[in-house]
């Protein structure tokens, strides 16, 4: 503050003192506005302590305060301690006990975002949509999200019985997992009628170090042939942002990737791509559903943006925030919501989400049709987008599309167990190879 009072010329220094009383009062109001509603909490809280109809502790207290009102905020920010913090560092290292599900409360109910790919979830045919019910015969409804999660998580090799509605089905069904240890691998590739399919589980630290050993490795693979590349996004729930930077960076030769703004119009921060697109401008499809959000948003976002891929599946989740992890004390965190991001054309995804260039439904998914699809604008509190620009669009998918009628069934006959994946490769392959680069000879 000296610094800046130096820099001010003498004439804007006296408009300045001018202002003090002005500023002094609002703030001499505003103080007194949050002193009476203090002394409202500590009355309740006096109550709440004195008269309860069991003794309780100061500490429960003040963390239902706290957790009271970080819920009345937004889905994504909360408070973390003890057993809860633990539990928020090994989702983010990415290690721990447990089935592999991304999972939300919705009126007291425990409702599955995505099962994340190669996990015991997964293998046993969990979907995005799914309520979780009861866990081993015990009814979870009212639960809260970190006593549901709690409860799901444990020592690897034991087995749980998950109760599962399935919207669609006359039933609940009972599914016996066994947990293991959760050791997520972010990036898988192969290499697939010589098109490199990458597949993005989550952004964890080695997510944007990872994809690009796998655009080096599709290179030697195909001796450098390789006619384009899927980078598969589906069900992944997201993670680091330096990593969603680092990813998009590497497909893209320059400009921006994201923005985030936060509470005041200066609180603008820009990422930028550096040159360089390890991909060598080949196509590029990006495969998105339901459960893509957040980091995996954000990639898809900046390369539909830069024209630079081809975005098919379904419209993404939408969680256009961004959440900070502030560690309050050896054992606490608080996980707060501190600004949005926007895509470089300056779309908030929030609530929104990304819509694909091409609309191609699951159809390998018998259960596809009847499912709804949980997005962040069904979440309760969600923050509401600040600005959305419509999308242009490859195609509208608004009527039936006759290329997309068959059924699961049809297609296992064909041994197509992943029609998007599959419809994906189809449309690669039929863009062409890539232009061959003749040597020069000289005639004798």
């Amino acid at each position: 503050m000296q610094r800046l009072a130096k820099l001010l010329p003498p004439l804007a220094l006296v408009g300045a003192l001018a202002m003090i009383p002005v500023a002094t009062t609002a703030m001499a109001a505003a103080e007194t506005d949050t002193q009476k509603e203090l002394e409202t909490f500590f009355s309740v809280f006096e109550r709440v302590r004195a008269n309860y109809v069991d003794k309780v502790d100061d500490h429960t207290l003040i963390k239902g305060a706290i957790d009271g009102m970080l819920a009345a905020l937004d889905p994504h920010s909360s408070y973390a301690e003890a057993a809860d913090f633990t539990q928020l560092k090994t989702t983010t290292d990415g290690n721990y006990g447990g089935l592999g599900l991304t999972v939300s409360t919705e009126d007291g109910a425990v409702k599955v975002i995505a099962p994340t790919e190669d996990t015991p979830a997964d293998r046993a045919g969990i979907k995005a949509g799914d309520y979780i019910t009861h866990i081993d015969g015990e009814f979870l409804y009212g639960f809260t999200l970190d006593e549901a999660v709690e409860k799901m998580r444990g020592k690897p090799g034991t087995t749980i019985k998950l109760t599962i509605v399935r919207p669609g089905r006359d039933k609940p069904f009972d599914v016996s997992i066994t947990r293991e240890r959760i050791e997520l691998k972010p990036v898988k590739w192969e290499v697939k009628d010589n098109v490199g399919v990458i597949n993005i589980n989550g952004f964890s630290a080695q997510t944007g170090a990872l994809t690009r050993e796998a655009l080096v490795g599709i290179d030697k693979a195909t001796g450098g042939r390789a006619l384009g590349y899927i980078v598969d996004l589906r069900s992944n729930p997201g993670g680091l942002l330096d990593q969603a930077i680092e990813v998009s960076d590497a497909f893209l030769e320059q400009g921006e990737i994201v923005s985030e703004r936060g509470r005041e119009a200066s609180d603008i921060e820009r990422f930028y791509a550096k040159p360089g697109d390890l991909a060598k401008g080949k196509p590029v499809i990006v495969l998105v559903d339901a459960g893509s959000a957040s980091a995996a948003e954000i990639v898809a976002g900046a390369l539909q943006d830069h024209r630079r891929a081809i975005v098919m599946g379904e419209r993404s989740f939408g969680k256009g925030s961004v959440q900070s992890v502030i560690q309050t004390g050896p054992q606490s965190a608080l996980r707060l919501t501190t600004a949005r991001y926007y895509t470089p054309s300056g779309r908030s995804v929030q609530a929104g989400g990304i819509d694909p260039d091409l609309a191609v439904p699951q159809l390998s998914d018998e259960d596809y049709k009847s499912r709804p699809k949980l997005r962040e604008a069904d979440l309760r509190r969600h923050l509401v987008s600040q600005a959305k620009i419509k999308d242009e669009v490859l195609e509208d998918d608004s009527t039936p599309d006759p290329r997309f009628t068959a059924t699961a069934a049809e297609l296992e006959k064909k041994g197509v167990k992943d029609y998007q994946l599959d419809y994906a490769l189809k449309t690669l392959k039929r863009l062409g190879p890539p232009p061959v680069q003749l040597a020069k000879t000289a005639s004798r």
